[in-house]
């Protein structure tokens, strides 16, 4: 089968893309013959202008650039920026707020006395385990959401709609969050109902709204072949799709960490002022979100929702699976969906051969989301121990959460760097650093990362007054809280090269219609994370902490290793991206009796 044809709805294709980092839909060896076609007209174009189609040549020689992303684009980032302010300005302050008491001779709304710059900010009083659980859990619910919000917008309402669908629900969260931390009820313990109520709220809004902004974000960028241009300095090069993509995400989460920065002022207000404060200020920058998503209504490219194509999705992967009794090993195992084969069974469904391949196209692409829980449980640790360990060092006065918003910091700062600085520089020099290169890198900056915390840990351990009982103890080791840095900021870099890629993959390897489903998966591996670290939650404790940091290290290494053995050789290949074809399910191929047999074979084969 050859993989450098895409399959073609039941009549044209506006534009194809060479991706070599995914995966799209592939069909017959026809179909690519008659794509090969419809350019025949641009291929023939002179070989001096400006804006044609490299020539094979030319995609061996000529050097890849971004092109230019659309200025809605910026915008969308901007409502990305207001969105994460308040999730992360929220949720950092959520483990003190949890964990200690109200810090006595404070002013009763969580800050800490004057005379104590080294004490926690805190109210509820429920203890570690407790703080841990509960910020494991909003995190696990704010990312198995998306899949609702995908389901939503995919199927209904469309991604913008949902966005704003998800917008209001954080707005209520927000409302309920700042005025259940009012002193007044946390100095008569009635602080934990109205926190518990905008804590699931706030979870359910965020997960509705993230799986459809960044393929919105992406969705503005037109240009979907690759183009020659000619620089000022006369240099001639191709104006690449995939590389705009990847320069369009690094924006996007660098967005998402300017957001997340934010959370530097809230884990400031919650020790010196109180934690209404801390709610207050992130509720004010969300509520100027709707304001501005309203704004640019008119002028984005929203693409309409696809109905049944979400369901066929799930319809066929369940399938699969049900006729081939969950023996997903089976070489043939997406064939049993296809109508072809479901037919013999006496079995009709709504959907095409093409779409089975549609779905085994993107399920394969989305193997490689499952490597990601164990990396994300090395990225600040488990639960609140990246917190909780802070709390036993030295502060001078810093807070105890005030490390962790380093994370976006440094994230900040290095996106920039790779955007436009060492990605370019190794495409200038011809130096392959593909998709599974990236996230390998990433992959062993997370493990360093978590090892680094096992070893700060064990000097906590050695120095705390307390000895290895250090998160009880009323004093603090002499370790400066500072020495977490090396682990935070290896975590962060760590991010740009696991988390974007896989954004990218998400993004590239996905047909149109399930873009938002394919995004919710790869967050889905997140909410993964956090069960992983539900079940974790016995061992946060002392004298185990060294361990919590140490386990997941070590388990991250010999993943890394497996994960490069098993798909290396994906950095080699290479796609055809399809941006603009008739919903698949509803398709009707027009080579159909011929085509049908060649998509079956093609199923079977993969």
């Amino acid at each position: 089968m050859n993989a450098d044809h895409v399959a073609d709805g039941p009549t044209h294709v506006h534009g194809t893309v060479e991706i070599l980092s995914g995966a799209a839909p592939i069909e017959s060896e026809n179909i690519g013959t008659a794509l090969d076609r419809l350019h025949d007209d641009t291929e023939k174009a002179p070989l001096d202008v400006d804006g044609r189609e490299p020539t094979e040549e030319e995609k061996a020689t000529l050097r890849k650039v971004a092109g230019t992303i659309p200025w809605i684009s910026w915008v969308l980032c901007v409502a990305e920026v207001a969105e994460r302010a308040s999730y992360y300005g929220a949720s950092q302050v959520f483990n003190d707020f949890m964990q200690f008491p109200l810090p006595k001779g404070g002013n009763g709304s969580g800050a800490v006395p004057k005379s104590n710059p080294n004490g926690h900010a805190g109210a509820l009083n429920q203890g570690l385990q407790f703080a841990s659980a509960f910020s494991t859990l909003f995190t696990f619910l704010a990312y198995v959401f998306p899949i609702l919000g995908a389901y939503i917008a995919d199927t209904r309402l469309g991604r913008f709609k949902t966005i704003i669908l998800g917008v209001v629900i954080g707005a209520v969260a927000h409302v309920i969050m700042i005025g259940g931390a009012a002193p007044s009820l946390l100095k008569a313990g009635k602080g934990l109902a109205p926190f518990i109520v905008s804590f699931f709220t706030l979870a359910i809004g965020a997960g509705i709204f993230k799986p459809n902004v960044a393929p919105i974000v992406a969705d503005q960028y037109k240009d979907q072949r690759q183009l020659i241009k000619t620089l000022k300095s006369g240099e001639k090069v191709i104006v690449d799709p995939e590389t705009t993509i990847q320069r369009v995400f690094l924006i996007f989460y660098a967005a998402v960490n300017v957001g997340a920065f934010f959370a530097i002022a809230t884990t400031y207000t919650e020790k010196y002022v109180g934690f209404w404060l801390s709610f207050l200020l992130p509720g004010i920058v969300y509520f100027l979100l709707p304001f501005l998503l309203l704004s640019i209504y008119k002028k984005i490219i929203n693409k309409k929702p696809q109905g049944s194509e979400i369901v066929n999705f799930f319809k066929i992967i369940w399938a699969s699976l049900r006729y081939n009794k969950f023996q997903v090993w089976k070489k043939d195992f997406w064939s049993a969906a296809t109508p072809t084969k479901l037919s013999e069974r006496g079995v009709q469904v709504g959907w095409t051969d093409r779409a089975v391949l549609d779905v085994q196209r993107t399920m394969e692409a989305c193997v490689i989301f499952l490597y990601f829980p164990v990396y994300n449980i090395n990225d600040g640790g488990v639960g609140a121990v990246q917190s909780n360990q802070g709390a036993s060092m030295t502060n001078n006065g810093a807070p105890t959460d005030l490390l962790g918003n380093f994370n976006p910091l440094v994230i900040i700062a290095v996106a920039p760097v790779l955007s436009h600085g060492l990605y370019p520089l190794l495409a200038r020099y011809g130096i392959k650093f593909g998709p599974i290169r990236r996230m390998t890198f990433g992959f062993m900056l997370a493990a360093i990362s978590g090892a680094i915390g096992a070893i700060v840990q064990w000097r906590v351990y050695e120095t705390s007054p307390c000895g290895y009982q250090a998160s009880t103890c009323d004093d603090v080791s002499s370790i400066n809280i500072w020495w977490q840095i090396p682990n935070v900021a290896l975590g962060a870099i760590s991010e740009l090269f696991c988390n974007v890629t896989a954004y990218e993959l998400a993004y590239s390897r996905s047909p149109p219609h399930l873009k938002s489903v394919v995004f919710a998966l790869f967050l889905f591996t997140t909410a993964l994370s956090s069960a992983l670290g539900e079940i974790l939650i016995p061992a946060i404790a002392d004298p185990h902490l060294i361990w919590v940091w140490g386990g997941p290290a070590i388990a991250l290494f010999v993943q890394t290793i497996v994960f490069w053995i098993r798909h290396h050789k994906l950095d080699d290949d290479v796609y055809m991206l399809e941006q603009d074809t008739p919903t698949h399910s509803q398709a009707r191929l027009s080579h159909s009796d011929t085509v049908e047999e060649n998509v079956v074979r093609d199923v079977e084969k993969a």
